[in-house]
C-alpha cells in the first residue's frame, strides 16, 4: 500500500533558498580581502556568490510562504548545512590550487569550515599556493558554523521568526537550551551580539599586541583570521604550524578566549548584562572549569617531569613556564574542539598523549560554539549513576536529578543516555571502518591515527595524536571513501546526530 509523505518538503526546500541567499552575502568579506591584497581570484568568489545565490532563489520559488514544523525544521536544519559545505567548497574548486582544488577535498575542507571542525586537507598552508582571499575564506566559514547559520537567519530575517523555534532547537537539539527572551528572534540577536562582541573584542587584544611590539607575526590580517577561528572553536590557522607561528604571550592570550568559547554564550550574556554571579552558580559551567583546571594541572606536571624537547621548542620539561603553557593551551583546545596547537603534541609522552585523548571525549557546553558529547551530558550522567547508587542502598528514597536546583525530566536523562550511548557507537564503527578502508588500499597507518580521525571528526576536533592525524599533519593522505565518511562524520557530529539521522527513518516520512 503507498503511503503519503507527511513533510512539507516545498516548504522545507524552500527556507533553505532563503538561508543559501543568505550565505551568499558572505563571500563579500573574499571579495573586499581580494581587492585590498590585489588578489587574482576575485572572479572565483564573485561566480560563487552568483550561483550560491541563484540557486537559493530558485529553491524558494517551490514555496512563497514556508510556515515549517517540527518535522520541516530537521529537513531544513540538516539540507542547510550539507548545501552550505557544497558551496562553500566552490571557491576551491574554482581557484584551483592545491589539494583542495580537487572537488571531494574540497568539500571536506568546507564542511571541516563550517562545522568549526579544524581537520584538512590541504598540503601546502601557505600564502604561496593559496591566495589571502582564500584563505580568509576557510576562517570566514569556522565563524559561521560557529554560532549557526541558521540562529543568523532567525535573528536578522523577519520571514524565519515563524518556526525559527523549531528550527533552532534542531540545529541545537542539546538539552538545557534557554530562551533568554519571549521572542526566539530576540533570543537568536542577543546570542549573536555576544559572539560578536567576544570577536572584536579578541580581535582588538591580539592586534594591540602587534602594535605594542609583543607579536611580530600577529598583523591585522592574523588577528581577524584567527579571530573568526578561535571563538568558534574552529582551529584553522593561516599558519601551517598553527599558533606554534606566534610569541608565547600571544599564545597566553588565546587560551582564556578558547576556554570562553566552550561556554554556553547565554551565561556571557549574563555576565555582559552584568549578572556575573549566574555564571559562577551555573552546575555546568563549574564543572567545564573544574575539568579544564585538573586536566591542564596534571598535563604540566607530566610535561615538567617528562625530558620532552623538540627543534622548535627546546628543552621543555623542567621549564615550568614552558610545560604550563603548553599543558593550558592543548588543554583548553582539545576540551571544547577547538584544535589549534602551539606545538607538535604528537610528540609528547603516551600520558601525555592519553590526558588529550581524554579531552576529547569531554566536548565544550551546552550553548557554545564546542563540540563533542557536550559537558552537560556527563553531568547529568554522573548524577543519574549516583543516584542510582543512593536509591540502591535506600529504594523507598525518590531522589530526582536536578541541574541547577530544578529536577531534570527523566525523558531528558533517558535521552542523553541514548545520544550518549549512540555516539560512542558511532565512533568505534568509524574506528573498525577507517582501519579496513586504509587496509584495503594498502596505507600504513598507526592505531591511534584511525582512533583520531574517528572521535576528531564526529566530535569537530580537527587535530588527532598521530603522525598522519596530528597537529602538523593532515587528512589528505585517507582513500576518498574515508574522507566521504568524514565528512558524513562532521555533518553529524555538528548537528548532534539525531537531525540527521531521523531523515533516514522512514517513519519520519510517512507516519
Amino acid at each position: 500500500m503507498r503511503r503519503h509523505v507527511h513533510v512539507d518538503w516545498r516548504a522545507g526546500l524552500s527556507l533553505v533558498g532563503t538561508l543559501l541567499v543568505l550565505l551568499s552575502v558572505s563571500f563579500v568579506v573574499p571579495i573586499l580581502v581580494a581587492l585590498v591584497y590585489g588578489g587574482t581570484d576575485l572572479w572565483v568568489f564573485v561566480t560563487a556568490m552568483v550561483v550560491t545565490a541563484g540557486f537559493g532563489v530558485l529553491l524558494r520559488q517551490l514555496e512563497s510562504e514556508p510556515e515549517p514544523g517540527a518535522r520541516e525544521a530537521f529537513l531544513v536544519v540538516a539540507l542547510t548545512w550539507l548545501f552550505a559545505a557544497v558551496f562553500g567548497a566552490l571557491p576551491y574548486v574554482l581557484a584551483g590550487n592545491g589539494a583542495v582544488a580537487q572537488p571531494i577535498n574540497a568539500l571536506f575542507e568546507s564542511m571541516s569550515g563550517f562545522t568549526t571542525t579544524g581537520a584538512t586537507v590541504m598540503d601546502d598552508i601557505s600564502f604561496d599556493t593559496h591566495s589571502r582571499s582564500i584563505m580568509m575564506w576557510r576562517q570566514l566559514t569556522q565563524w559561521l558554523g560557529g554560532m549557526g547559520i541558521i540562529v543568523l537567519a532567525v535573528a536578522i530575517l523577519s520571514q524565519m521568526a515563524v518556526g525559527g523555534a523549531q528550527l533552532m532547537k534542531a540545529e541545537t537539539p542539546g538539552p538545557g537550551v534557554s530562551k533568554l527572551t519571549p521572542h526566539i528572534a530576540e533570543t537568536a540577536r542577543v546570542l549573536w551580539i555576544a559572539y560578536v562582541a567576544l570577536t572584536v573584542v579578541y580581535i582588538t587584544l591580539l592586534y594591540s599586541l602587534h602594535l605594542l611590539g609583543y607579536a611580530p607575526n600577529m598583523d591585522l590580517y592574523n588577528a581577524i583570521a584567527h579571530g573568526f577561528t578561535t571563538l568558534p572553536t574552529g582551529g584553522f590557522s593561516p599558519e601551517a604550524r598553527s599558533m606554534e607561528a606566534f610569541s608565547p604571550l600571544v599564545q597566553w592570550l588565546v587560551i582564556p578566549f578558547m576556554f570562553a568559547a566552550g561556554v554556553n554564550f547565554v551565561l556571557w550574556w549574563y555576565v555582559i548584562s552584568g549578572n556575573a554571579r549566574s555564571l559562577l552558580r551555573d552546575n555546568e559551567f563549574r564543572l567545564y572549569l573544574g575539568a579544564t583546571s585538573v586536566l591542564t594541572v596534571v598535563t604540566t606536571v607530566v610535561l615538567f617531569v617528562s625530558a620532552l624537547e623538540t627543534p622548535q621548542t627546546g628543552q621543555i620539561g623542567g621549564n615550568l613556564e614552558q610545560s604550563a603553557r603548553y599543558a593550558a593551551f592543548q588543554i583548553a583546545s582539545l576540551i571544547n574542539s577547538t584544535g589549534y596547537a602551539n606545538m607538535d603534541f604528537d610528540a609528547w609522552s603516551g600520558p601525555a598523549k592519553g590526558l588529550l585523548l581524554f579531552a576529547m571525549f569531554i566536548g565544550g557546553s551546552t550553548g557554545s560554539t564546542g563540540g563533542g558529547i557536550k559537558v552537560l551530558r556527563w553531568l547529568v550522567i554522573l548524577k543519574s549513576l549516583r543516584r542510582e547508587v543512593f536509591t540502591t542502598i535506600h529504594p523507598e528514597a525518590v531522589r530526582p536529578v536536578r541541574m541547577n536546583g530544578r529536577a531534570l525530566d527523566e525523558d531528558a536523562i533517558r535521552g542523553i543516555y541514548a545520544f550518549t550511548l549512540l555516539y560512542v557507537v558511532i565512533f568505534f564503527a568509524g574506528v573498525g571502518l577507517f582501519a579496513l578502508d586504509a587496509a584495503r588500499v594498502g596505507l600504513d597507518l598507526e592505531l591511534l591515527d584511525v582512533i583520531s580521525a574517528s572521535i576528531a571528526t564526529l566530535g569537530n576536533i580537527g587535530p588527532g595524536l598521530a603522525e598522519v592525524t596530528g597537529p602538523m599533519g593532515g587528512y589528505g593522505e585517507f582513500p576518498v571513501s574515508s574522507k566521504l565518511l568524514m565528512i558524513g562524520f562532521m555533518w553529524i557530529g555538528r548537528l548532534e546526530l539525531f537531525p540527521v539521522l531521523v531523515l533516514l527513518t522512514k517513519a519520519y516520512w510517512t507516519d
